[in-house]
């Protein structure tokens, strides 16, 4: 099942933390934005944070699944959640930016319909102090996905 939680105190940061390592965004995010969860059996397994960029378009901040849970199509609903929801309240576009190195989540927001619209190179070397590693590859550059809605 998935909710709209009401307030920061109830996000689920260990989840929302495996998807971005900075607390600070996550916070941001979650004041500007909209935190959704997937609980099963009462438990938070899954998460994502929707966050408005203009009147037409909405986008995708923050998902993640916890890592017991994944490649069991929580990610799918979430996403389907989050297009159903952004629909319903008139945006048209929905998108959403992952690492150079994320290449699992590459995979699935293509695979989901979402198509690459363009690369902020240097964002993760601009605005995270540590250096983010995935697969070996340093993350540098955000690549940015959309899908009509």
């Amino acid at each position: 099942m998935i909710e709209k939680i009401d307030s920061i105190k109830e996000a689920p940061f260990s989840l929302l933390l495996l998807a971005d390592p900075s607390k600070e965004f996550i916070l941001e995010h979650l004041r500007k934005g909209e935190c959704f969860v997937f609980k099963e059996n009462m438990e938070i397994i899954g998460c994502y944070i929707l966050r408005e960029v203009s009147t037409e378009s909405v986008e995708i901040v923050n998902i993640a699944v916890a890592e017991s849970k994944q490649n069991l199509g929580i990610g799918k609903k979430l996403l389907a959640n989050a297009c159903d929801y952004a629909k319903e309240k008139g945006y048209i576009e929905i998108c959403v930016g992952t690492g150079n190195s994320s290449v699992q989540p590459l995979l699935f927001y293509q695979k989901s319909g979402f198509r690459i619209t363009s690369i902020d190179f240097g964002f993760f070397e601009r605005n995270y102090e540590d250096p983010i590693y995935e697969h070996g590859i340093l993350c540098r550059d955000m690549i940015c996905l959309s899908k009509r809605l």
